[in-house]
């Protein structure tokens, strides 16, 4: 495994435990937690696709977290059963809200922004170095 998927990986863990707890606390705004999920699915999307450009990346997130809210419409008995459970509440969520979709564009939206801002920064101090050993 290479070095950015074991970085993603841990990210990706550490987005979790952050979204766990964002719901733990109770002065945490709900939106918060929300926005962690759109994160940790940007982030799962960027372990398997470490070389795919951030249009493929970004697009691909919105469409599961999109997909996944939506899906909360569909109210079969099987499907409630499972958002009964710890798994299905976690992933499959409880119910749709607009709200919801502004919350998973907007932490996809950031979490490519910062992608963006911590690569450029190791791009430079990259090639920085390279310079200095010349």
């Amino acid at each position: 495994m290479d070095k950015s998927r074991i970085r993603y990986l841990l990210l990706f863990f550490t987005v979790i435990l952050f979204g766990i707890l964002s719901r733990k606390i109770s002065f945490i705004p709900l939106w918060i937690g929300d926005f962690l999920y759109a994160v940790m699915i940007y982030v799962l999307v960027r372990i398997f696709f470490t070389n795919k450009k951030a249009s493929f990346i970004i697009v691909l997130a919105l469409l599961i977290c999109y997909g996944i809210e939506f899906l909360q419409l569909y109210q079969a008995d099987w499907i409630i059963d499972l958002r009964k459970t710890l798994f299905g509440r976690y992933v499959l969520g409880q119910g749709f809200l607009w709200s919801d979709i502004l919350a998973y564009t907007f932490g996809i939206a950031i979490a490519f922004i910062i992608e963006k801002i911590i690569l450029k920064y190791y791009h430079h101090e990259s090639r920085f170095r390279i310079k200095q050993q010349k």
